[in-house]
């Protein structure tokens, strides 16, 4: 048995496929349903029912799969850490970031690490808060930045970057548009453009409105800010927007009006898994996001 039989086999047992895990693998779907076969035979059990469409561990693959991740951890750790020594210092890092996010939030920070380490390679994924904690904890991202707090603490550690009230974007025709400021009970009886249910925001605006004694009458639902913002110019709804993001919308035909008493606020964080080597590159990472809360 090898480094990459057991890395084979957690591929399968993730993706409960061997074709996607050969993808995954950059390997031919023959060649690792061989070398499975081959780890079977050496440990003598079956790791894999195969039959159905979807293969399933066996009680002797759960019990190994609970052994060979933290095992592929340790390796990759140890791998890592030799490659920043043999490396200088050179490397690359994998950040998960939410749609809404975009560059409002993350430009600057983007900016100051890209200049102070040209030469370190950096991969976007926008994706939902959830998918990123979910990245970091397999170890398919490094660090995330994710809206929805608090997460897991035996699995990650965090620092608190923003807490950024949100604000109400009307049609600049809205009657609510002359208003130096809203509750939320002046909202009870408008039409929302709301976040998608997977963004964090949302729950907690159905949530405060509920607390105000009304529903949300939701007329659209949107990952995309830019579209939210569209539904608002042709007069659909309203929408609820973090102030940072409403401060770049001069040129839209929207008016944003502040909460006199903020109830509702977009709260971000970086998170990056616990008790897992950190490459030289992500540390670097971390340290410049500690500067933008200090």
């Amino acid at each position: 048995m090898d480094v990459r039989q057991v890395e084979y086999f957690v591929a399968v047992a993730n993706k409960r496929n061997f074709t996607k895990a050969a993808s995954m693998l950059h390997i031919s779907q023959p060649s690792l349903s061989k070398a499975i076969k081959n780890l079977e035979t050496q440990l003598g059990v079956t790791l894999f029912y195969r039959g159905g469409k979807q293969i399933e561990l066996t009680d002797a693959g759960e019990a190994f799969l609970s052994n060979a991740k933290p095992f592929m951890e340790a390796y990759d750790n140890l791998t890592t850490e030799l490659y920043d020594v043999v490396q200088l210092k050179k490397g690359q890092i994998k950040i998960g970031i939410p749609p809404i996010i975009g560059a409002t939030f993350f430009s600057k920070l983007i900016s100051k690490y890209k200049a102070a380490h040209p030469s370190f390679h950096i991969e976007l994924n926008e994706v939902g808060s959830n998918l990123i904690q979910y990245g970091v904890k397999e170890g398919e991202l490094d660090v995330g930045l994710i809206c929805n707090l608090p997460v897991e603490k035996h699995h990650f550690s965090t620092i608190n970057l923003l807490k950024d009230p949100l604000m109400v974007v009307v049609q600049t025709e809205h009657p609510l548009g002359a208003k130096k400021f809203v509750e939320l009970s002046d909202l009870k009886n408008e039409k929302f453009v709301l976040y998608q249910e997977d963004f964090s925001l949302h729950d907690r605006i159905v949530e405060a409105c509920r607390n105000y004694g009304f529903e949300p009458n939701t007329v659209c639902k949107s990952s995309q800010r830019d579209f939210m913002i569209e539904m608002v110019e042709a007069k659909l709804g309203i929408a609820l927007l973090p102030s940072k993001i409403c401060q770049q919308l001069l040129h839209h035909d929207v008016t944003t009006i502040p909460f006199k008493h903020p109830i509702i606020h977009l709260e971000l964080a970086l998170i990056w898994k616990r008790n897992k080597y950190l490459p030289y590159a992500v540390r670097e990472f971390i340290s410049i996001a500690k500067e933008f809360t200090s």
